[in-house]
């Protein structure tokens, strides 16, 4: 199979599992980053960890280098405007955090105030994996949804224009 082949191929597997987007948020020597993410998943269930993939070329990525913990965060199906904020907006020129509910939360993390769910993590490892790196994290605090909320999926973002160059 031609690479442009096993490309679109590879695409279209991935469309298909349309994965829950969510939003990343850091805080770091004095400054706070979030962006949108949809590389992320359960890796152990004893213990728990989470991965997540941050884009290199991303303000979130440069901001949680220097970061010991991050909030990840379940967008419901209604928020696409967060994730618009958070993924067609880049942190290099605005404060995303001026145009959306936050309020600090465990260990100096931003936690946005209007998702159904969220999780605070301490960042144990950082993995290069090409133009992303993944941040193992170590579930510390949070907030479940108190009823079951339909989650925002890739097929509602996948047209949306990143806020920095792919």
């Amino acid at each position: 199979m031609a690479t442009e082949d096993r490309t679109a191929m590879f695409d279209a597997v991935v469309a298909a599992a349309d994965y829950p987007m969510l939003v990343v948020t850091v805080q770091a020597g004095g400054r706070r980053a979030g962006c949108l993410v949809g590389f992320a998943t359960q890796v152990s269930i004893e213990p728990r960890r989470f991965l997540v993939g941050l884009s290199k070329r991303n303000h979130t990525y440069r901001v949680a280098e220097y970061a010991e913990r991050l909030a990840v965060h379940v967008l419901g199906s209604e928020q696409l405007s967060l994730a618009r904020l958070f993924g067609g907006e880049t942190g290099d020129d605005i404060d995303k955090f001026v145009h959306c509910d936050w309020h600090v939360g465990p260990g100096g993390v931003p936690v946005l105030k209007t998702v159904p769910s969220w999780f605070s993590a301490r960042i144990l490892e950082r993995h290069d994996f090409g133009d992303h790196v993944g941040v193992l994290l170590d579930p510390e605090d949070g907030a479940a949804p108190r009823r079951p909320a339909e989650t925002l999926r890739y097929h509602a973002v996948a047209r949306l224009s990143a806020g920095h160059p792919v």
